[in-house]
């Protein structure tokens, strides 16, 4: 017999292992199967059981849309190929030639490059703004504001945004709120509670949480707009496969308790970084000097997992500082169990050099993963020894 499990019934941890993943009812299987297949049979011409072709819908895909929104507090969720591909099937769904949209002065590269790169080129514009500044935003809107883009905790800097008074804003001027939730996690944050008409992920990141996925998803709790969104999911075609689903549905199941630990190896990093006399900032909305810390305690469970500092001595010093480590990893993405190190000027925002929204040279990024908190302390403290 099929649950119910309705968002608000039932506790998180419970809607990430239950949400949309309900015993086999042919087998009887306790793990949603994956359904590795392109076609499904028609008793007649027209008629269905459901699925037709695993383009418009897969039944391993389905589990993980069910679950997604449900865990944002949703009515719709639909998964992607990548993180990008829901951001450009958002992006083409909702606007048109000639609309604007206010995006974060510090965004991910990747979103930036989107927007500056690709849509910029079909009539599309867009203005950095610091979105901590309401004012500021307020006097980025234009009559065809049709989006305010917000990252909250950003990546890399780890700005935090107000997302109940940034939607007020753009409701005011007819405008949709966007939330990219991945720093966050729904298990930390829930954007759509605060007033946000679509949340935002790479799946790729913590709710995959094993650097063995790429994904994306969008979730909304508006059933028109999830139409208009499926429609163009289907119609540009950048879906996952049922493994990659079937693999982000799995590692769904641990999120709660991994960001548990995330959080608080995080917070013992901070503690070390901040201590150190190689390090000149640390960016951490847990900080209470942090500019975003009450809008982050707010609004968020715990303060995650992401860390970035600055280094006394410059780019060569975060640079020498990413070559040293060794349980922290060097390398691209974040989210993962384990832990990550990258130069964010040189790495992961290498695309806006140049541009508003360049990166500081002495600026390291680390996702803290999972392992024993010692193990790490002592990585970095080893890998920051001796500098200047």
């Amino acid at each position: 017999m099929s649950a119910d499990w309705t968002p608000g019934e039932h506790g998180f941890e419970t809607l990430a292992i239950h949400a949309g993943q309900d015993p086999d009812p042919t087998t009887g299987a306790v793990v949603v199967p994956i359904y590795q297949t392109s076609t499904f049979v028609q008793e007649e011409v027209g008629q269905h059981r459901g699925y037709e072709y695993s383009r418009s819908g897969n039944p391993t895909r389905t589990a993980l849309e069910t679950c997604l929104a449900a865990l944002e507090g949703g009515a719709t969720g639909l998964a992607f190929a990548s993180g990008l591909a829901a951001e450009d099937t958002l992006l083409r769904a909702v606007l048109s030639p000639g609309a604007h949209v206010i995006v974060p002065n510090d965004a991910y590269g990747g979103t930036y490059r989107l927007f500056d790169k690709v849509a910029s080129r079909w009539g599309v514009e867009h203005t950095p703004v610091p979105l901590a500044d309401l004012a500021a935003v307020r006097a980025a809107m234009r009559p065809e504001t049709r989006l305010i883009w917000c990252e909250t905790p950003t990546n890399p800097l780890l700005g935090i945004a107000d997302i109940a008074a940034l939607a007020a804003v753009a409701h005011d001027a007819g405008a949709l709120l966007v939330v990219d939730n991945t720093f966050a996690s729904p298990y930390l944050q829930q954007p759509l509670g605060l007033g946000a008409d679509v949340v935002v992920h790479s799946t790729t990141k913590y709710l995959g949480g094993h650097s063995d996925v790429v994904g994306g998803a969008l979730v909304t709790a508006d059933a028109a707009l999830g139409e208009q969104l499926a429609y163009h999911q289907n119609a540009m075609g950048a879906v996952p496969g049922a493994f990659d689903s079937w693999l982000v549905l799995r590692g769904i199941k641990t999120l709660g308790v991994r960001m548990d630990r995330h959080c608080e190896n995080a917070g013992r990093v901070v503690e070390l970084l901040s201590r150190s006399a190689a390090v000149s900032a640390v960016l951490y909305p847990g900080l209470p000097e942090h500019p975003g810390h009450d809008v982050a305690t707010k609004q968020m469970k715990a303060y995650g997992g992401m860390v970035s500092f600055r280094l006394v001595g410059g780019e060569a010093a975060a640079l020498e500082v990413c070559r040293r480590t060794e349980v922290f990893t060097l390398g691209e993405s974040l989210g993962g169990v384990e832990s990550l190190i990258e130069h964010p000027g040189r790495m992961t925002h290498a695309s806006v050099a140049g541009s508003q929204l360049e990166v500081p040279a002495d600026l390291v990024r680390l996702s803290v993963g999972i392992e024993s908190a010692d193990d790490l302390l002592g990585d970095l403290e080893r890998a920051l020894a001796g500098l200047p």
